[in-house]
C-alpha cells in the first residue's frame, strides 16, 4: 500500500502463537525477523487491518487476544468496541518516515502457513529459539516472548 502521509503511517504487527510457538519471517525490505503486519488502510480499523494483514501474508485466520476484559457492546449506534493492542510504539521505518505501530497478540486454530510469496520464509519459533537468537531486535524479542507467555498463561487458566 502507498503511504498515507509522507511523515507517518499507522501500522499493525501481529504476534501469532500456536502450540507455544510464535510466527516470524525475514522481512524482504528490512532484512530482519518480523511478525506479519502492515499499513492500516483508510477504510478499516486497526483490528480489521491486523486480521487482513495476517490472512494476506501467511494465510492464517486469527483471533486477536484482548489485553484486558472489555465490554462486548454498549448497544450504541455507530459505536464499535475494538480489541486494544498489547503494545503501541512509534519507530523510524525509513529516513524521515515513521510508523505508529499497534502490536497485537493472536492465536489461530491452524499452524499451516500459506505464504503470500513463496520466498517469504515463514517459520514457527519456540521460546528457547527466540531467547537464543542474537539477530532479533530487542523489541521483536520482547514482543515475541510476551506473546508466547500470554497465550501459555491463558491456556493454563
Amino acid at each position: 500500500m502507498a503511504h498515507l502521509h509522507k511523515d507517518i503511517d499507522f501500522t499493525v504487527s501481529v504476534f501469532i502463537v500456536v502450540n507455544g510457538r510464535v510466527l516470524l519471517h525475514t522481512h524482504k525490505k528490512y532484512g530482519m525477523l518480523l511478525p506479519p503486519g502492515g499499513h492500516i488502510e483508510l477504510t478499516e480499523d486497526p483490528n480489521e487491518a491486523a486480521i487482513r494483514e495476517v490472512k494476506e501474508e501467511c494465510g492464517l485466520s486469527v483471533t486477536l487476544i484482548p489485553p484486558r476484559e472489555r465490554p462486548q457492546s454498549f448497544g450504541e449506534k455507530g459505536l464499535k468496541e475494538l480489541i486494544e493492542p498489547f503494545y503501541f510504539n512509534i519507530h523510524e521505518a525509513a529516513p524521515g518516515h515513521r510508523h505508529s505501530d499497534f502490536v497485537y497478540i493472536a492465536t489461530s486454530e491452524s499452524d499451516i502457513v500459506v505464504p503470500e510469496h513463496a520466498e517469504d520464509g515463514w517459520r514457527w519459533w519456540s521460546k528457547e529459539e527466540i531467547e537464543a537468537n542474537t539477530t532479533l531486535w530487542p523489541s521483536v524479542r520482547f514482543y515475541a516472548l510476551a506473546a508466547i507467555d500470554e497465550v501459555t498463561k491463558r491456556k493454563s487458566e
